[in-house]
């Protein structure tokens, strides 16, 4: 059993962790120069550059690689193309959704862990957090923001499902998530010079290639290695509560970053997204450990 000390250091790892998290929508958002799939590649390639130097624990299964690989990029994909269809601030939102999706995942993929009725409840309030997001105060949906809230309602599903069988995937070694960032990164890369044409890196301002190694370094590299420390010594069950600040923070953040604006509505559905997720997660049992997606190859 964990020590004070233990724990007090675990929750530490796990409030910088959101803290890196937090910044993610904020940095992509400000990054115009390249198209989503370039910035998706750039990105995941500095990261998985990072864990270069321990491919030694590079240990894990074929399909281990396989599901990560994937689920990094479609997720990353889907994400970053969402913040270009719809304001960043909905978008979000919605992509917030991933913790009520792994509740919703957590008895329909994983044996021994029934439905309840708390957990259909967590669900109908994030769903309608959602819901008030995609609204405007007439309660007519915005049509023209669809094609991105759907891209971030798909990035959420991809990582909530990801999260939850990642549990039955064989176990590998934290660094693992982040090495398979670089085939990640090189795969997106080879899709946008097939599909886009030459990858315009010599036009990238210097202010963007700051932002793609800020996103490389921080919320997609060094959250890897935060995350697997707090869980590593920490209860799941206390630290999964603790990232449900994120989207608080994510916010906030794009509010006074890029000037977003902060509307009751959005009050409102962020609210209803975070008690969902809280609600659902006091449902879980004891033996049920909610997988963070930065670390869910862990298995």
């Amino acid at each position: 059993m964990s020590g004070s000390p233990l724990r007090d250091r675990s929750t530490g790892f796990a409030l910088l962790t959101i803290l890196l998290w937090a910044s993610l929508a904020a940095l992509t958002s400000r990054v115009t120069s390249v198209s989503p799939l370039v910035l998706v590649g750039l990105v995941l390639f500095f990261c998985g550059a990072g864990a270069l130097p321990f491919w030694r624990q590079w240990r894990a299964s074929p399909k281990t690689w396989l599901v990560t690989i994937t689920a990094l990029l479609c997720y990353h994909l889907l994400l970053f193309m969402s913040f270009r269809h719809a304001p960043v601030l909905e978008a979000n939102l919605i992509n917030y959704l991933w913790p009520l999706f792994i509740i919703l995942f957590t008895p329909l993929l994983l044996p021994g862990h029934p439905l309840q009725g708390r957990h259909l409840l967590a669900g109908l309030l994030g769903l309608a957090g959602s819901v008030l997001v995609m609204v405007d105060g007439e309660l007519q949906l915005q049509s023209a923001h669809l094609p991105g809230y759907l891209l971030a309602l798909g990035a959420a599903i991809i990582w909530g499902g990801y999260s939850v069988l990642s549990r039955r995937l064989p176990p590998a070694p934290a660094v693992v998530t982040a090495a398979a960032c670089l085939p990640a990164g090189l795969l997106a890369l080879l899709l946008a010079r097939g599909l886009e044409g030459p990858l315009p890196l010599a036009t990238i301002p210097s202010g963007d290639w700051g932002l793609i190694m800020g996103l490389a370094l921080g919320p997609m590299g060094a959250a890897f290695v935060t995350w697997y420390l707090a869980l590593r010594d920490g209860d799941p069950r206390r630290i999964g509560a603790l990232a449900y600040l994120t989207p608080l923070l994510s916010t906030l953040l794009l509010v006074w970053l890029n000037g977003e604006t902060l509307t009751l509505r959005h009050v409102l559905a962020g609210s209803l997204i975070l008690g969902g997720a809280l609600l659902g997660l006091k449902t879980g049992s004891a033996k049920l450990k909610i997988p963070s997606p930065k670390v869910a190859a862990n298995g």
